[in-house]
């Protein structure tokens, strides 16, 4: 695709983040494409929803599988109106889209008290130093489910 049709998905994403900022939903949106195709979209939803994880990225990303029955999303790309936060970046990763465009910075979502810093932050420090108090318990069946994993011939792997 050609920069200009980048261009023009990206645009797509910030309509709908705009849109979602002048509704109910946050200033976030995404557009995941595929072969030059619309198959996803998502924007912020976290208050109209209840779901600290229903942000623009995820919702995009729930889409994108329900459309394709697929939970890898690994030839396809993704347009979001703001640079992802942690949890976004992680769900890009899982789904497995390989190429990421952005419009706006985190410094700019922080400019509007979206500031995801601290997390990034939290995750570099060892676990008895973070706001979340973070403790393995000793269970004798803690590795249960892996075990069943590995002996299950019929799971599908992913």
């Amino acid at each position: 695709m050609s920069h200009t049709d980048h261009q023009h998905f990206l645009q797509q994403a910030i309509e709908l983040a705009t849109h979602s900022a002048q509704q109910q939903g946050g200033p976030f949106a995404a557009i995941i494409v595929k072969d030059g195709t619309v198959i996803g979209r998502g924007h912020n939803q976290v208050t109209q929803n209840c779901d600290p994880s229903a942000h623009a990225e995820i919702m995009a990303i729930r889409d994108a599988c329900k459309t394709t029955n697929n939970y890898q999303l690994n030839d396809c790309i993704i347009y979001a109106s703001c640079e992802p936060c942690p949890m976004c970046m992680s769900a890009i990763y899982w789904a497995r889209i390989p190429v990421l465009f952005y419009a706006a910075t985190s410094a700019d979502a922080a400019d509007a008290g979206f500031d995801d810093q601290f997390i990034y932050d939290e995750l570099e420090k060892p676990y008895a130093e973070r706001r979340i108090h973070i403790q393995q318990l000793d269970m004798p069946d803690a590795r249960a489910s892996f075990q069943a994993w590995k002996k299950n011939t019929s799971r599908k792997d992913y």
